[in-house]
């Protein structure tokens, strides 16, 4: 009698115990929120394709490959290619006195924490972040075995009383802010605030790391020169920036600026996790930065995307509940809902799903202690139209779901 095989189990690799229990990431999430089909999603800061300047990106590519195709399609150095990093030192010059030298490409700013993290963290160190924060860093900086400390936050960003007993208590390796448009919240630090945390950073000796990738997106015309400008502030600074909410995200280019020896230990971590930024797309984003006109693009742009905010924070205004709390960013690409105590956004996701719109719970936001009742919602994509219909079928999600 021939006794049959017993099954075998499925072959499983070890994994790194950074990793164990990740069979998924909150990018993971936002995007398969994004593909579903019969919802509209504001879960994704995903701009809208039709806004890409296709014509101009397809003339960069065709010039870089038609006079200069043999050098597009080599190996490249990990610091990045000079004539992108010639024109990326141009932009941020307009703000803070930059050269070549000072540059370091990514493959988008995704990367580029990536990067800082493998430079500076060792495991059970502090990072201190806004509370709430992007959820990509806390996880990039996570799998570098760091600890994420939230520092309280209200309207105009980060407190700076909260942020210098935050490190008087507990010694932070660095500090990680999006000062403008900001992710999640779309809230902006005024000068006299940007300016209180530089001095807490200056006195307290701590770095920063400082990600603007949404800076240019204002709605009202005026700019904001990063933290990194202030007096004291650009030796101690690493300034990330990004070609994915200007040009697109499909083009994975980014850089970061830095002064001193810690350019020499970003080049050999960049060139350990990736070795080089493509070429091709390097070359072809210098070429588009020196012959169109991205300020008028991104004008174009941020023209848009007010409209569509506009459209959302008067949709979601009378749906909501009594005592919640919405911000109004003057640029960038989210709204933030605080729905109040009794509320669980992820809890009302399911339901929001099944009514055909879905957002992202702010949960995951936070380093520590979150607020369940908190919601993101990108404005960007969508028409005002489809905002208003969609918002409408939210607030429904929302009545039905009252205090617990």
């Amino acid at each position: 009698m021939t006794v049959p095989d017993s099954p075998q189990q499925p072959y499983r690799f070890p994994v790194a115990a950074r990793y164990a229990g990740m069979e998924s990431s909150p990018l993971k999430d936002i995007f398969a929120l994004a593909a579903l089909d019969g919802v509209t999603s504001f879960a994704g800061g995903i701009p809208d394709p039709d806004l890409f300047a296709l014509e101009d990106v397809t003339a960069a590519y065709d010039w870089v490959l038609s006079h200069q195709g043999h050098r597009a399609l080599q190996y490249g150095v990990s610091e990045g290619e000079v004539e992108l990093r010639e024109q990326a030192a141009r932009r941020l010059s307009r703000d803070l006195p930059t050269d070549a030298s000072q540059i370091r490409v990514t493959s988008g700013s995704q990367e580029g924490l990536f990067v800082v993290a493998q430079a500076m963290l060792e495991p059970g160190d502090v990072v201190l972040v806004e509370s709430p924060t992007y959820l990509a860093a806390v996880q990039a900086f996570s799998v570098h075995g760091a600890r994420m400390i939230g520092v309280d936050t209200d309207d105009d960003g980060v407190i700076p009383e909260a942020l210098e007993e935050a490190i008087r208590i507990h010694h932070p390796r660095m500090v990680y802010l999006i000062p403008t448009f900001q992710n999640p919240t779309g809230r902006t630090m005024p000068v006299e605030r940007r300016q209180a945390v530089a001095e807490v950073l200056q006195r307290t000796d701590v770095p920063l790391i400082e990600d603007d990738p949404y800076g240019a997106l204002s709605f009202t015309g005026s700019t904001w020169a990063p933290i990194a400008a202030l007096p004291g502030m650009s030796e101690r600074t690493i300034l990330l920036n990004s070609m994915s909410k200007l040009m697109s995200p499909g083009v994975r280019i980014g850089w970061m600026r830095a002064e001193g020896t810690i350019l020499d230990t970003l080049a050999v971590a960049k060139a350990a996790i990736s070795m080089q930024s493509s070429v091709v797309d390097q070359l072809t984003v210098a070429r588009y930065l020196e012959t169109a006109d991205l300020d008028a693009h991104v004008a174009r742009v941020s023209g848009v995307y007010r409209e569509r905010r506009d459209a959302m924070a008067a949709a979601i205004a009378p749906v909501l509940p009594d005592g919640a709390h919405v911000t109004h960013p003057e640029g960038g690409m989210f709204l933030w809902a605080a729905l109040g105590e009794g509320y669980d956004a992820q809890v009302m996701l399911a339901d929001a799903v099944a009514a055909g719109v879905a957002y992202l719970p702010g949960w995951s936001f936070f380093a520590d202690h979150p607020d369940r009742s908190t919601m993101r919602l990108s404005f960007v994509t969508h028409s005002p139209a489809v905002i208003d219909d969609a918002i409408g079928r939210l607030g429904e999600v929302i009545a039905a779901h009252p205090r617990s």
